[in-house]
């Protein structure tokens, strides 16, 4: 299993991101490592079909999957059950990582 957080360095959320996804992935007993993609340029957003910071792909797939006509160094927010934020909750990427490998 290939992850990957991409992210850039101007992002306030992305360590935030990759600390919840750590605990998900320590929680669902999954032993891979976390590949981080640092995005520098509007050229590697396009390139990468970056939706913004954090952005988690498993496998290359996106786990949060938009349609995009563009792509740009920008933050993301995810609606979570505690509202807006700049990165999901552990429990919304367990159920993503779950949702992949068929577990209920």
């Amino acid at each position: 299993m290939k992850i990957e957080l991409l992210y850039f360095d101007g992002c306030p959320s992305w360590e935030a991101g990759l600390e919840s996804l750590r605990t998900a992935l320590q929680e669902e007993g999954i032993s891979a490592s976390v590949e981080m993609v640092k995005v520098e340029t509007d050229e590697d957003a396009e390139r990468l079909k970056f939706l913004g910071s954090p952005h988690f792909r498993v496998d290359g797939m996106d786990l949060w999957h938009e349609e995009r006509e563009t792509y740009s160094m920008s933050c993301r927010v995810y609606s979570t059950p505690e509202g807006v934020k700049g990165f999901p909750t552990v429990h919304m990427l367990r159920e993503k990582l779950q949702s992949l490998s068929g577990t209920p």
